[in-house]
């Protein structure tokens, strides 16, 4: 017996949800820029500046042992996190008033707390310092790149298409984007440019799915003339959900399975690839589409050129032409 996710021929009125979809979307979105402003986004180290030291101690580390010990050094926010293995810890410190001297003097304060207490046997693998400009830059250089990804998204979508699905791409993607960075706020989780990487790729992937439909909407405008336009996009989202849904799950599997088992180096990259994922096939469905139905794509539809239209019902036989 053969397993499908979703049967074959579906007939789901989504244009019917669309406003009560956008309306959540509406809200969602205003709740992810509230968060950004308050509480804000958990900044790391790439973007505020500050320290950071990776070190592996001789067994399983005890990240409250040296957490307490840490904050009593009088070196403002100190972060503590596993890396990877028990052994493998990642301490993030607040930059230090003053320049490098001070920076390398906390440091040296850093490994002598360690090294007493766990007796000298810490190894320090790796130590990183990140001023202020450099931060600032990272910064606007990682929001430049989403910015710049959504305009080249809305050209392509404008000459492959029409100007009514670039606009429905584009909303949809700064939706998703939207969304995400908003979650990254809720949850405390670090935005680094891992994270900025993870937003990248969110576009990606949501666009994919996006222009999947938009090619058979665009086919079926040729296809079904006299079709009522809502009509027609129930039809053209139904026909390709089953293989949005399949790809959908077939990535969430991967990703949880790099959630759970790929360590803490790739987990805030792994979350934000999982959320994007569900509200970008969200999106491309309850946001890009019903778009085309508020621009009235149906005269579109009646200029675009190719074959004569084929005058049929959805599963049925051929009706009369008008």
């Amino acid at each position: 017996m053969q397993f499908r996710l979703v049967p074959d021929v579906t007939r789901i009125r989504f244009m019917r949800m669309r406003h009560v979809a956008m309306l959540c979307s509406l809200a969602l979105a205003i709740l992810s820029i509230g968060a950004v402003v308050y509480p804000g986004l958990n900044f790391g180290i790439d973007f505020k500046g500050g320290i950071l030291v990776e070190v592996r101690t001789p067994g399983p580390a005890d990240l409250a042992q040296m957490r307490t010990r840490l904050n009593e050094l009088g070196l403002g926010d100190v972060a503590l996190q596993e890396f990877g293995e028990p052994t493998d810890v990642l301490i993030r410190i607040a930059r230090q008033m003053g320049g490098e001297e001070e920076q390398q003097a906390a440091v040296r304060v850093v490994q002598a707390a360690l090294d007493e207490l766990v007796d000298g046997e810490v190894s320090y693998r790796r130590t990183e310092f990140v001023g202020p400009k450099v931060s600032e830059e990272l910064l606007r250089d990682g929001v430049l790149a989403i910015v710049l990804s959504l305009v080249a998204v809305l050209i392509y979508i404008w000459f492959r298409f029409e100007w009514q699905y670039g606009v429905g791409a584009i909303v949809a993607l700064i939706h998703d984007v939207v969304l995400t960075i908003g979650m990254f706020a809720v949850i405390g989780f670090e935005v680094n440019l891992t994270t900025v990487a993870a937003v990248l790729t969110i576009v990606g992937y949501s666009l994919n799915d996006t222009v999947v439909i938009f090619d058979r909407v665009r086919e079926n405008l040729r296809r079904y003339k006299s079709m009522p336009i809502a009509e027609l996009l129930d039809v053209s989202v139904n026909e390709t959900l089953a293989r949005t849904l399949m790809t959908s799950l077939t990535t969430l599997l991967a990703l949880l399975s790099l959630y759970f088992f790929g360590g803490e180096v790739i987990r805030g990259f792994t979350f934000a690839m999982i959320w994007g994922v569900i509200v970008g096939t969200y999106s491309t469905i309850f946001i890009a589409t019903p778009i085309l139905l508020q621009l009235n794509l149906r005269a579109i539809g009646a200029k675009a050129p190719g074959a004569a239209a084929e005058e049929i019902e959805v599963g049925g036989s051929p009706s009369p032409s008008p």
